[in-house]
This record gives structure tokens, C-alpha cells and sequence, in this order.
């Protein structure tokens, strides 16, 4: 089994963000970027399967400045493969990395693709889907587990409210994944760095990519600030009768 793992790179949160001057999208000259943590599942995943059934996994990410490390990542934690893609502009529309990420992956022999079910930059969970319909097979998303027998492969979908409903399906498809069955493994800086001296990433350049669909950001706004916490002070007996007054101001 061949299984595909598109991942992305999104903007570190623990870096402080602010808004370009035409106040449409974050400044991204200084912004450092990190996998995406549904995507890490989402190797963890495909990882999982290599291990117990002999697959082999590819990592594929869009190129930008942090890209060579996270494919160089996935090769230290176990990946076959990686590749880069490059000729896409860093602000892609997920419409058109799909698209890209489709012209990639419709070339490979593959079985199996697997997403993050979400980013954390946009929070739309369409990139399974779009690659889904660019490359013409199914998709299931918000799956939780796999498990492989033969040509069937079993995935726990949830749905809201907190169903879960299990379906059997075949290759080929797409997974957008949720949560793999075991926190993500970690790869050791001496590896990476092993791995770094050993092994080229493969690249390749996909051509017009852009799709004239989708939403349009008009404009951001940094979050309003409120007027602060009211510290209370005193007695027990009267801090207890300010809570007791503010809650029936705020039921008034």
C-alpha cells in the first residue's frame, strides 16, 4: 500500500502576528511557520500503517522557508519519501493547493491519501475534500482510526455531537485525519540533522495552479480589548456579597 501525506505549514502561534498594512492578511515577512498539527497526525497515521502492514509513505508540503526541516522531519520519524513543491506563491488559497498538491500526487502510484483534517490558519477542513475532487476518488474526514485487511481499509469517522460511525472502504481515497491512535513520535535533532547530510528532498514544479474560486478576505481586525479584570478585595463576607451582586446585575 501506497499512502500519500500532503502536509502544511502554518504560522507559529506562539509568535506574536500582526496585520499587513492593507489589513487583509497577517505580515508574513517575520512569521515563523510549523507543521500543522492535524498533519503530524496525519504522518503519525499513515506511520502507524507502514509499520503494522509493510506500506510505504510519501510526505509532500508546498515550498516555503521552513519546508526542507518538516520533510526532513518526516524522513527521521520513518517517511520514504519527501517532496517539495515548489512554484506556488507561500499565500495560496487552500483551492489552489489543492490543485497543486493534485498535479503531485496524480502522478504517483498511491493508494491512500491522507490529510489534516484542519489547519490552524483557516479552520475549513476542504483540503481532503478539494484534492478529493481534483483527483476523482472519495473521501471520508474527521477520521479518528485506521485499520488495514487486505484491500479494505476500516476508518472511524465522528460526526457532531460525538457520533462515530465506522466505514469500510477501498483504495483509492482520501482521509482527512483527526487524531492518529498514538500522540505523534518525536525525532530526535541528531537524526534529522543525520538525515539532513544523507538525503536530497525531492522536488517538483507544478505549473498554473491558481483557481478563480473560494472566499476573499476583505478585511482583519485585531481583537478588541475589554476593560480589564475587577479585582475583588476584603473579607470573605464581602468579596462573596460583590460576586453575589454582580451575578444578579448581569441576569438583570
Amino acid at each position: 500500500m501506497n499512502i500519500v501525506v500532503p502536509v502544511k505549514l502554518v504560522p507559529d502561534l506562539v509568535e506574536e502576528l500582526e496585520i499587513n498594512d492593507e489589513g487583509t492578511d497577517l505580515e508574513r515577512d517575520f512569521l515563523s511557520y510549523k507543521i500543522n498539527e492535524f498533519c503530524d497526525h496525519a504522518i503519525e497515521e499513515a506511520l502507524q500503517i507502514k509499520e503494522t502492514e509493510g506500506a510505504t509513505v510519501t510526505v509532500i508540503a508546498i515550498e516555503r522557508d521552513e519546508t526542507d526541516k518538516v520533510l526532513y522531519t518526516a524522513l527521521a520519524k520513518g517517511a520514504d519519501r519527501a517532496i517539495k513543491v515548489t512554484g506556488v506563491d507561500e499565500a495560496a488559497t487552500t483551492h489552489t493547493a489543492a490543485k497543486a498538491m493534485c498535479t503531485v500526487i496524480s502522478g504517483m502510484d498511491y493508494d491512500v491519501v491522507m490529510t489534516g483534517v484542519q489547519a490552524a490558519d483557516d479552520r475549513d477542513g476542504q483540503l481532503g475534500i478539494l484534492l478529493a475532487g481534483y483527483l476523482g476518488v472519495p473521501c471520508v474526514s474527521v477520521v479518528s482510526d485506521v485499520s488495514v485487511s487486505g484491500d479494505t481499509l476500516t476508518v472511524h469517522k465522528e460526526y457532531s455531537g460525538g457520533v462515530m460511525a465506522r466505514y469500510e472502504v477501498t483504495p483509492k481515497i482520501v482521509l482527512g485525519v483527526q487524531a492518529a491512535r498514538q500522540t505523534p513520535r518525536y525525532a530526535p535533532v541528531s537524526r534529522v540533522r543525520q538525515i539532513m547530510k544523507e538525503t536530497e528532498l525531492e522536488e517538483i514544479e507544478v505549473g498554473d495552479a491558481d483557481v478563480d474560486v473560494g472566499s476573499t478576505v476583505r478585511r482583519m481586525y485585531t481583537p478588541e480589548k475589554g476593560d480589564g479584570a475587577e479585582m475583588l478585595e476584603g473579607s470573605s463576607e464581602d468579596v462573596a456579597a460583590r460576586i453575589a451582586e454582580l451575578l444578579n446585575e448581569k441576569r438583570s
